[in-house]
């Protein structure tokens, strides 16, 4: 079964002149990184918030069209079972973390303590996650003493714990630096490796080409492209719509439209090492 299916779902918020998403079709595999991206105001995060439920139960509003996430219309089910499901990576981990939790043990724990889980069960599953993400050794700090990068790598044990099988995300490394970053992708990248599905709202495409299986652009509430990442960043028609390239392949296109011949077109840098490798020996 694939793990989430949207079929023509156009959604109007309730103040607006126009719809923000527009006839939006769209599957996601189970154990698939699907990426979506596109310029600001391009409707990602209304997306993100069609497939947790929130558009149009919590946002109110005019939709039409389906959600199926597990196979169950989210439209018809009550929002806290879609949480079930569906785990939600906040941008700002300010805006994750509980406020309750004197401790980033207590905070992992925050979810699971009202599920009504076993205090051995609760202990066994924090402590194992700790390990998985490496914040172990925040195990005893207040999480609003952690860095900004410490506290979204919080966030997202916060939800690992909690057990769902698909997570969205959305834009988790827009306020941290290059070693954070790599420190986030590190636990997405875990989470691969358990088999989640995950729905990625990203602006750094360094690290959307090397991790996503599947890239989605949107413009203006609409998909316009779709693919793997080769196929989407290394076509140019990318670029039309104001969705910024991974920076290897933006000089690959550079050179090309240049007048120098390559084989292809570099979406990652170990591609493109590869690439000049080659033609070093050649």
């Amino acid at each position: 079964m694939d793990s989430i299916v949207i079929k023509d779902l156009t959604y109007q918020y309730p103040t607006a002149e126009v719809p923000t998403l527009k006839n939006v079709s769209l599957t996601v595999k189970k154990g698939e990184l699907c990426a979506i991206v596109g310029a600001n105001g391009s409707g990602k995060t209304t997306l993100c918030n069609a497939i947790r439920g929130f558009v149009p139960i919590f946002y109110k509003g005019d939709i039409s069209g389906e959600v199926l996430v597990n196979g169950k219309n989210v439209q018809e089910e009550e929002l806290g079972t879609t949480a079930m499901d569906v785990g939600f990576v906040f941008q700002n981990p300010f805006t994750q973390i509980s406020g309750v939790a004197p401790t980033v043990f207590d905070e992992l724990a925050y979810g699971l303590c009202n599920m009504g889980i076993e205090p051995d069960e609760i202990r066994k599953r924090v402590e194992e996650i700790m390990k998985l993400t490496k914040t172990e050794e925040f195990r005893d700090r207040d999480p609003y003493q952690l860095s900004g990068g410490q506290q979204q790598r919080v966030a997202l044990a916060a939800v690992l714990v909690m057990g769902q099988d698909i997570f969205v995300i959305d834009e988790p490394t827009s306020q941290l630096d290059p070693q954070s970053t790599d420190d986030i992708f590190e636990i997405i990248k875990l989470m691969k490796s358990m088999g989640k599905t995950i729905v990625l709202v990203e602006h750094k495409m360094e690290q959307v080409a090397e991790y996503a299986d599947q890239v989605v652009v949107m413009d203006e509430g609409r998909i316009v492209m779709e693919g793997t990442p080769k196929e989407v960043f290394a076509n140019p028609k990318c670029r039309e719509y104001h969705t910024r390239l991974p920076q290897c392949t933006q000089i690959a296109l550079e050179l090309q439209e240049q007048g120098i011949d390559l084989d292809s077109i570099p979406v990652t840098v170990d591609e493109m090492i590869q690439m000049l490798q080659e033609k070093r020996k050649n």
